[in-house]
């Protein structure tokens, strides 16, 4: 089970760091190309789409690879090929009925948004809805295979083709369309050829459609609380994305002003945010299906190690950028977007970090136990805070109160998921004493970091002075970690030499065999 998940984890961490790293630079392009005022209006009508899109592709591809996993086992082919055209029509329909309301509603959303330019480009992006509903039946079916590779490489596929047509748009097109057009336009094309590839794939590996069967309501059930609770996070972003502005604007920035920081902030400074979550997200596709296994086994045991190990993991990976960030956030801004401002908020949003890898693993860790609606509850109590914060913040604090909000939306859920997390799995969670541990050492981290940056400034370039300053950083942090005893060495020694001890058997009972067969 352990060289399973590894595996899985390693295959989609692979691909996420590719597809994370094209779809990084390709921002810093994207950035420098439209500008902050731009890149603002771009961020809104994508927080739209984005809600559009989680209705559509959340709930479903977990439940049909769930399904199946368990036709699968059974070798139930013919039931398998009904519940992928029961998932098929089911998605093709609620996807059609989203786009037309959103359509419907495009005059109100006109009255609402700052930019009328916001309406023209969700219109734009409209048709990628309904691909990424055909797109997200067939990924879960690939999941449900453990097909991680067909999957990952199909996501890769779509960013690819995204960046390829944006540039040849933003190049040959840009009198004829303007930037956050030809922007949308070449994300409704990937979306096309992705949802393609996804269902070649799926047909080339013996996938059929058949006569659909009676599990509607089974898939309706079973996707809507995993949609409730993904509904309820990606509805913050459009709230956000027109609260903040609007508060920004009574606090005294002009419309102009408001956008542009609200672009810099969510374009700029949050995908860096975001870097530690595609390790974690990776652990946290892979643990799903694991600890439902677990659970239909009745291993409890496997359960709590699994849990604990992987909360463990996500805190560490989570704690490891926020000294370098908090060291060296403003010249990171500088080098890769030419924008000292989106470095200043790196720095002072570097803490959000922690929460949001906690939330990430423990929403994921509740799925896998079966637990969604817990899941669900936590997070809309968390996305009442973070709206609260939103409307009173700016006042005070500026475009600040877009960090301070996430940040404890995003704690006040992980400390409720981790509380049902201990309760239903009685599993030895030690959450506080570690953390404490980083965060004190994380302040001499950030000192000797930013002290490296300050002497290399005057004789080096910025990317020299950025990759030695932090990999200093990151080799001081990973060895006071060890010596306070939050990594326990020793541990994973063992567990390397026993994993080696037991290759060395194979592989001397597999020459023994080939002995006594020659």
């Amino acid at each position: 089970a352990m060289k399973s998940i590894f595996k899985s984890v390693a295959i989609i961490t692979v691909f996420a760091v590719i597809t994370r790293v094209l779809g990084f630079v390709f921002r810093i392009y994207m950035s420098r190309i439209l500008g902050s005022e731009l890149l603002g209006i771009y961020q809104i009508s994508f927080s739209i789409f984005g809600v559009l899109l989680m209705l559509v592709s959340s709930g479903l591809p977990l439940v049909i690879s769930k399904l199946t996993a368990k036709f699968a086992t059974q070798g139930d082919k013919v039931s398998e090929h009904r519940m992928m055209t029961s998932a098929l029509i089911l998605s093709l329909a609620f996807s059609l009925g989203l786009s037309a309301i959103t359509l419907a509603l495009s005059p109100v959303l006109n009255l609402i948004l700052l930019d009328k330019q916001c309406v023209t480009i969700l219109l734009i992006l409209l048709p990628a809805v309904v691909f990424s509903a055909v797109y997200s039946v067939f990924r879960g079916n690939l999941w449900g295979h453990d097909k991680y590779f067909g999957v990952c490489a199909t996501e890769l596929f779509e960013q690819i083709v995204r960046i390829a047509l944006c540039i040849v748009f933003f190049t040959f097109l840009n009198k004829s369309l303007s930037g956050v057009v030809s922007a949308s336009l070449s994300l409704t094309i990937a979306c096309f050829c992705s949802a393609a590839l996804v269902v070649i794939l799926y047909f080339a590996q013996g996938g059929r459609l058949k006569k659909p069967s009676k599990t509607y309501k089974e898939i309706t059930k079973s996707a809507t609380p995993i949609t409730a609770v993904r509904f309820a996070v990606s509805m913050m972003q459009p709230l956000i994305a027109i609260i903040i502005p609007l508060m920004l604007e009574k606090a005294g920035y002009s419309t102009s002003q408001a956008l542009g920081l609200y672009g810099i902030a969510t374009g700029m400074t949050f995908p860096l945010l975001f870097v530690p979550t595609t390790l974690v997200g990776s652990l946290s596709m892979a643990i799903i299906p694991d600890l439902s296994t677990a659970q239909t086994n009745n291993d409890a045991g496997h359960v709590k190690n699994r849990t604990s190990s992987s909360i463990a993991f996500a805190l560490f990976i989570s704690t490891f950028l926020v000294p370098l960030y908090i060291a060296v956030g403003e010249q990171v801004g500088m080098f890769f977007y030419d924008n000292a401002t989106s470095g200043k908020l790196l720095a002072r949003f570097a803490w959000v970090m922690i929460p949001m890898g906690l939330n990430n693993i423990s929403t994921a860790i509740l799925n896998g136990l079966g637990l969604e609606m817990k899941s669900f509850v936590n997070s809309l109590l968390g996305s009442v805070l973070m709206i609260l914060g939103a409307l009173i913040l700016p006042k005070f604090v500026g475009i600040d109160a877009l960090g301070y909000s996430l940040g404890l939306s995003m704690t006040l859920t992980a400390i409720l998921n981790i509380r049902k997390i201990k309760k239903a799995t009685n599993a030895h969670l030690n959450i506080f004493k570690p953390l404490l541990k980083m965060c004190l050492i994380s302040v001499p981290v950030a000192a000797l970091t930013s002290f490296i940056a300050e002497i290399l400034e005057h004789f080096f370039t910025p990317f020299f002075i950025l990759a030695f300053s932090c990999s200093i950083g990151a080799i001081f942090f990973f060895l006071l970690c060890i010596i306070f005893k939050v990594i326990n060495i020793d541990a994973y020694m063992i567990k390397i030499k026993k994993f080696k001890l037991k290759n060395m058997k194979i592989f001397k009972n597999k020459k023994k065999i080939i002995k006594k067969n020659k």
